[in-house]
């Protein structure tokens, strides 16, 4: 993702839970070198607030001691740091070339039909986020799917609503 592209993505939200900045604020105090820990600090601040939107990068930004430039640029460079809300569960469809040789596009066609988002949204009900990815690892099991940290190997678009239906209902796989 591009800067701006990144740029546009982030929100802001000015009625985040003070509760939360407290916590965030704490561990911070707490670190012998904030400066040099701000991955750190970022993925506890994403940890709590689930993602990190404007009002959090610039509370960062104050605490650690760097401009809100650097922690934006350090966000937008790691594609695990996100500036938008995430759904509770994460599907993500491995777009890597043993993947996509197996029919993995239409797999992620079938995800967003069937969850009405396109990839990098989150659905209206804040249940999913979809994504995909450029590798899983796991090519024998290929094409791949996974819903938060459970896998889903060898998966064809007619498994998609069986794989979404223990997350709808709240089973959780």
């Amino acid at each position: 993702m591009s800067k701006a592209q990144a740029r546009a993505r982030t929100i802001s939200v000015p009625d985040l839970p003070q509760d939360l900045f407290d916590t965030l604020g704490a561990y911070i105090a707490s670190l012998d070198d904030p400066k040099g820990s701000l991955i750190h600090v970022l993925h506890r601040a994403q940890q709590l607030f689930g993602y990190l939107p404007m009002e959090v990068q610039l509370f960062v930004a104050r605490q650690v001691g760097v401009s809100g430039a650097e922690v934006f640029g350090v966000i937008s460079f790691y594609s695990y740091f996100t500036t938008t809300p995430r759904g509770k569960h994460n599907v993500s469809v491995c777009m890597g070339t043993a993947c996509f040789v197996r029919g993995s596009d239409k797999l992620l066609d079938r995800f967003k039909e069937e969850l009405q988002v396109t990839t990098g949204e989150t659905t209206k009900d804040q249940q999913f986020t979809l994504s995909d990815v450029r590798c899983l690892g796991a090519c024998g099991l290929a094409p791949i799917v996974t819903v938060d940290d459970k896998v889903f190997g060898h998966a064809k678009p007619e498994d998609v609503e069986a794989i979404l239906k223990p997350y709808r209902a709240g089973s959780e796989a």
